[in-house]
Parts: C-alpha cells; sequence; structure tokens
C-alpha cells in the first residue's frame, strides 16, 4: 500500500548504527527520515514535535534507555527495536512492537521489518499501547533510578533521592524533594526492586527511604508514624514496625 509523508526517526547513541539503518532506508523512496537522536530526552521532544509514524529504537541508552522512554509518552508511534541484547525481545513483542532487529542485522531482515510497519500505518493498526510499566513488572534487578514524566519533559530520580511510595489505587506516587510523580506501576514493584537495605514498606500503603526518617513517634498506644519531614508523618503497620526495627538494628 502506497503511503504519503511516512516519518521516521532513528534513536541510538551509537553513530555507526545510526548511519546503517540511514543507508537501509535510501531504497525506500516513500520514507521520509525525519531525524536522529541519540538519548531518549531530545527523542521525546522531537516525537511530540514531529509525530513520526515510525521509530527505530535501541533499548540501551545512556540517561534514559527504550523502555523507560517508551513509559512516559502519551502517544507512541509503531516501534521498531534495534539492539544487540536479546534479553528484551518477548517484552517487546508483549507491546505489540513492529519488530526487533538483533545487532548486527542483515538488510533483507531490515527490509521484512520496515515493509511490515509501513502496512500497519497503511491499515492504521493499533501502535504499542499496552503500559510499558506493567511489562517491567517482571524485570528482575534493582532500580538504580525511575524515569517519570514532567510536564512535557521527563526527569531520571535516583533511587537516593526518593524520601517515599505512596499507594494511590493503580497508581504510586513518588515523593522527592524536588516534588512528587505518579508512576503506574504497583507497590509490589516497588518493594522487589528497590534494595530492602534502604527501602522498607512500613505499611500497605508506603514504603519509605529509611535514610530520610528524621524519627519515630507513637501513634496511639500499640502503633508508630514515621516523620520524614514536617508535612509527612507515615503509618507504620505491626509488620512494617518489625521490618523496620531489624532494618534500623534496634
Amino acid at each position: 500500500m502506497a503511503i504519503d509523508g511516512f516519518k521516521v526517526l532513528i534513536i541510538d547513541d551509537e553513530q555507526p548504527a545510526r548511519q546503517l539503518v540511514r543507508l537501509y532506508l535510501k531504497d525506500f523512496n516513500e520514507i521520509e527520515i525525519a531525524g536522529e537522536c541519540t538519548n531518549g530526552f531530545d527523542a521525546m521532544k522531537m516525537i511530540k514535535d514531529i509525530s513520526p509514524d515510525l521509530i527505530f529504537l535501541d533499548i540501551q541508552m545512556p540517561k534514559v534507555n527504550g523502555l523507560e522512554l517508551l513509559e512516559v509518552l502519551e502517544k507512541r508511534p509503531q516501534v521498531i527495536f534495534t539492539t544487540a541484547y536479546d534479553e528484551f525481545a518477548i517484552k517487546a513483542f508483549e507491546l505489540n512492537a513492529v519488530d526487533y532487529l538483533l545487532k548486527p542485522f542483515s538488510k533483507e531482515r531490515f527490509d521484512s521489518a520496515v515493509k511490515k510497519a509501513m502496512e500497519r500505518v497503511g491499515n492504521n493498526s493499533e501502535t504499542i499501547q499496552v503500559p510499558v510499566e506493567k511489562i517491567r513488572e517482571n524485570t528482575p534487578g534493582l532500580l538504580s533510578r525511575i524515569v517519570v514524566k514532567k510536564g512535557s519533559g521527563m526527569e531520571v530520580i535516583p533511587v537516593n533521592e526518593i524520601i517515599f511510595l505512596e499507594a494511590q489505587e493503580d497508581y504510586v506516587m513518588i515523593y522527592t524533594a524536588k516534588g512528587r510523580f505518579m508512576k503506574n506501576q504497583t507497590m509490589s514493584y516497588y518493594e522487589s526492586h528497590l534494595n530492602e537495605s534502604s527501602f522498607v514498606r512500613i505499611h500497605r500503603s508506603y514504603i519509605v527511604n529509611i535514610s530520610k526518617i528524621s524519627r519515630i513517634e507513637p501513634y496511639d498506644k500499640d502503633s508508630y508514624v514515621a516523620v520524614v519531614n514536617p508535612d509527612h508523618k507515615l503509618r507504620i503497620s505491626r509488620s512494617g514496625y518489625k521490618k523496620l526495627r531489624e532494618q534500623l538494628g534496634i
């Protein structure tokens, strides 16, 4: 199906990888390369400005990786992942990505992926709308940062800057000295992905950074609150108090 003004954006921190995609796209006269980005910050702004039909997206990039970028996009274009790592392949297809090209990929493999993307756009097929956060729930390993949406851009929060997290229905509110930010993830996710020596789930509604607790005060006869600042006194459950005492060695 012929498509007018099919725009693509190349997002990769490695120049040779971007050059290869450009070279391979020369055979597609109907495609306009609308731009290149080397990081997720620039990519987010450019995606908003030019509304590409398709992005070639590397996953492992500094500052903000490909999956973190997708988390904060309000409207997502079609995506072809281009990466040297295969551990994200299943997640890519769970996200309804067009394809997952493992570097180094051949011209034939590339052409097949692009034709598939053009067919999707021509047929007005659904773009990636599966919540990326939910796909990442089962990703192992501890978090060192959390990427959140801030206005029309994004903010990268090192986990050591988190004061506490609060459950809010299907979302989690993250409190920092810079403000509070909402994420579409679960408390269970953060409980299992934050270092337990630094973060303790003191209540079903709260996970607190131990280093941010200024004091622990009695709430009533058998319960306590953790004071993290004058505006926030966090209830501590009995099980949370036990875990907190263990981590504090008291």
